[in-house]
């Protein structure tokens, strides 16, 4: 398992250190431990968790360096349920303060209970519906298997910061919900990714706000 999410973390263009992997082993124990009680996840073989859960995750690492250079960056992982992606980033990233938002207090819970016994300062959970959220705004958010992306976007407009980005995993191009997308807001990648030991198809696609043209006075 160990030597699996180390070559699969280094094939995606995201090496870890010796504690990334004890942490992210750790989170994928406690995810099972707890999925017994509170089905936080379908899956149940460690071996589809690692591919389908952390690997998957770990897929976005690279692009997200890659957009914000590496530099401190806040991130809201929306619908994020048992705390994927927001869980991986945050042990990956540390520089990444994660807030991971869900409806579902058990899943919130559990995903206190990762940020305590992981010793991740830089994760928080917090229990509420997104758009009931009005005190935040993130320079990026994501998610992952929350909803389409009009949906995604109409929720979570309000907590987005000026010249922040989307960042939606999905599986197949979403064609269709690209194309339902309001006018004003421009996708400016669909970026295909490859996840080791995953025989299916995976992009992000990168969302922005369209810069409005200045108005010009008589």
């Amino acid at each position: 398992m160990r030597h699996d999410l180390i070559a699969g973390a280094a094939a995606l263009g995201c090496p870890l250190t010796d504690a990334e992997a004890d942490r992210l082993l750790g989170y994928l124990d406690l995810l099972a431990r707890w999925n017994k009680v509170y089905n936080l996840t379908a899956l149940r073989d460690p071996a589809q968790m690692l591919t389908h859960h952390l690997l998957d995750s770990l897929a976005v690492m690279a692009p997200m360096r890659r957009h914000t250079g590496g530099a401190s960056v806040s991130v809201m992982d929306v619908g994020s349920g048992g705390g994927l992606p927001g869980v991986v980033i945050a042990t990956t990233q540390p520089n990444a303060a994660v807030t991971c938002v869900d409806t579902v207090q058990k899943k919130v819970t559990f995903v206190r209970q990762v940020a305590a016994e992981l010793r991740l300062p830089n994760l928080q959970a917090r229990h509420t519906r997104v758009e009931a959220i009005t005190d935040t705004q993130w320079p990026l958010i994501t998610a992952r298997a929350f909803a389409s992306l009009p949906d995604i976007v109409t929720l979570t407009r309000p907590l987005l910061a000026p010249g922040g980005v989307w960042m939606a995993m999905k599986g197949q191009h979403p064609a269709d919900e690209i194309a339902a997308l309001p006018g004003d807001v421009e996708v400016f990648h669909v970026e295909p990714l490859q996840v080791p030991g995953l025989n299916a198809e995976r992009c992000i696609v990168w969302m922005r706000l369209r810069r409005q043209p200045p108005t010009t006075g008589l």
